[in-house]
Formats: C-alpha cells, structure tokens, sequence
C-alpha cells in the first residue's frame, strides 16, 4: 500500500478567468485539488495579490503603516498605483472608488475618466471596486464598463439587488465581474445561477465576504473552505468560479491594526493566508510589508 492510496479523488475543476488585455493580463484559478494539495494534483497557480489604491486621499485616521508607504502619493491615484506596481510588485491593482463614498452629486463620467488614467498608466491587470452602495455601485461600474472597453477589468461588487445592469454592461465591453453574497453557500450558488443566464461562467469571480483576525475570521475560512470543496470535491458547475478574498480595508480598519504598525502587518498577513488555505485565488492587500510575507510563504509551495 502506498500513501497515495489515501489521497482524495477530486471531480471538478475551479475555472481559468483571465483579468485584463492582451499584454498585460493574469490568470487565476484553474486548479483540481483543494487548496496548496499540490500532492493530490494539479494546483495550476499560485493565488495572486492586488494591492489596493484609493480614487480619493484616504481619512486622517488611516493607518500609519500605510501612510507610511503612499503618504507621497495619496492626491494622485495614478502615482499611487505605479508604486504599487514598480515598488512593490502587485500582481494587481484595486482601484477602490472612495470618491464615491465623500457624499454630494457624482459626476459619473469623471470617475471613470480617472479610472481610465490609472488603467492606462500600470502594465497589470486591474480590478475597479465600488463602495456598497447598490444605486451608485450601478451608476459608476455601469460608466467605467464602457469608459474603460476592452480592458479586461474585474468589476464588481455585484450583489443580488443590482446584478443585471453592472454584469451586462461589463460583458458587453468584454469585462469580468465580481458576484458578492453575504457568507453563505446557498446565496453563493444562486446567484451564480442568475448571473450565469447571461453571462459566461468563466467571466464571475466569487466574493463570499472577507471578516479579519478576531473579527469572525473562522466563518469567513469556513465559508471560502465549503465552496472550493463543492466545486472541486463534488464538482458543482456552479460553484467552479475562481475565489476573491478582500482582508486589506478589514484589517487595517481594527483597532489593533491601528494602535501598532507590526501587529497591523501581521493581522493582515495571517489573514490573507487564511483565506489562502480556505481557497482564496486572488487577495485584495492594502500594506506592501503585509504582502511581503504573503509572497514570502507563497514561495515555499509548488503548484505540481
């Protein structure tokens, strides 16, 4: 008898979404196993990292580790992502539209505009992210869609109250889109049934919610672990999109990350490898010393 003789017999496959235009695009999911059982088979890639940047210059009571870092760069979302970038190595950019959130009109056509300048400014794949706010999430996504046509951008989030307008509009301007449910697997699932009536599955990347170290880590990791095993375990076509775990604004806006730089940089590490281990394909990081670790762990695995 051999160990492999106990190795789980997987069914299903997660998707391969790729995010971004020809010459500066990326891939995620794709594995057969659960995750980093590269011994089982094939884990085809690494998750990938996206450092996050803000539209607008972030509140006086952001954290100091990240000041620290983009402090220089704050007024200028471009500058802010090509440091991510040249400085730091993402694998991605988040473009969070904290503009949005400041209150008063929106000027949707402005947004995208400055969407449009930090997409054409990065040589990586970009992820546009709204605020939560289902009317003005539709009004911008909707804009930035067509502002930013045959980008390739993750747009989202999606959720069930505003899911037809904002996918639309991202698949005709040849974008993916971002399916967020409220930590639980069968509001998961239907909604990956509603979008998947128009829109092809591997263009939805999932989003089951993020909640920090200490902040109900458990539930979210237990959450992430349930979808990949039901799409890998039992292969569910429905539940084969790759995963998006976002700790970054979580775990920088606690307390404990805000009263010490190294407690911060680690509560937003272990997190981010949490959601890693519960099957995570791609991470939304605000600190670079955060994402360092990350990538540092990463690196001691194999994907075959």
């Amino acid at each position: 008898m051999q160990i492999s003789d106990f190795y789980d017999k997987y069914r299903g496959n997660v998707l391969e979404l790729t995010v971004g235009k020809e010459g500066k695009s990326v891939i995620i999911g794709g594995e057969g196993v659960l995750p980093f059982h590269a011994f089982e088979g094939s884990m085809a890639r690494m998750p990938l990292i996206a450092l996050e940047v803000w539209d607008a210059p972030p509140p006086a009571d952001w954290a100091e580790n990240l000041r620290s870092h983009f402090g220089d760069v704050v007024d200028s979302p471009v500058l802010w992502a090509k440091k991510c970038v040249e400085s730091y190595g993402a694998d991605m950019i988040c473009l969070y539209l904290a503009s949005a959130a400041e209150g008063g009109e929106i000027d949707a056509a402005a947004v995208a505009g400055r969407v449009k300048e930090v997409v054409d400014a990065v040589p990586v794949p970009m992820i546009v992210h709204g605020i939560g706010d289902k009317e003005i999430d539709t009004l911008l996504l909707k804009e930035i869609a067509r502002t930013c046509a045959g980008e390739g951008l993750l747009l989202g989030p999606l959720v069930k109250d505003n899911f037809q307008e904002i996918a639309e509009a991202a698949i005709e301007y040849g974008h993916s889109i971002i399916a967020q449910s409220p930590l639980d697997i069968n509001l998961a699932k239907e909604l990956n049934i509603k979008l998947t009536k128009f829109v092809p599955r591997d263009k939805i990347v999932m989003d089951p919610l993020t909640s920090s170290l200490g902040y109900g880590l458990d539930y979210s990791f237990s959450m992430m672990e349930r979808l990949k095993h039901v799409a890998v375990g039992f292969g569910d076509n429905m539940m084969q999109m790759p995963m998006l775990a976002n700790p970054g604004r979580e775990c920088w806006r606690t307390k404990e990350a805000k009263e010490n730089a190294q407690q911060g940089i680690l509560w937003e590490a272990v997190t981010t490898k949490t959601m890693m281990l519960g099957g995570a394909n791609l991470a939304i990081m605000a600190s670079p010393d955060s994402m360092k670790l990350v990538k540092k762990m990463l690196a001691q695995y194999t994907t075959s």
